[in-house]
């Protein structure tokens, strides 16, 4: 969550702060992101994607509706579908 999209973006692929998620993982490329007007809003929705698999991600990175909802249903009901 940032107030300064362009700043933080700077900050991550510096890699200046050693110990980030990200300063391991260089190059990094911004691939989504949601305008928030209310910091808890965004706290909430960043910290709710975190928890999501790689392939959800991937999904509402791409737009890609009907795997999101598919890959937000129970996976004990309907099983691991990987493509």
């Amino acid at each position: 969550m940032t107030n300064d999209l362009d700043r933080r973006l700077i900050q991550h692929k510096s890699g200046s702060e050693k110990f980030n998620y990200t300063s391991s993982r260089l190059p990094v490329e911004l691939k989504w992101f949601v305008k928030c007007t209310n910091p808890s809003e965004a706290i909430k929705i960043e910290k709710q994607i975190k928890g999501w698999s790689r392939r959800k991600k991937k999904a509402l990175i791409d737009e890609n509706w009907d795997d999101l909802i598919e890959f937000s249903k129970n996976y004990k009901e309907y099983g691991n579908r990987i493509q």
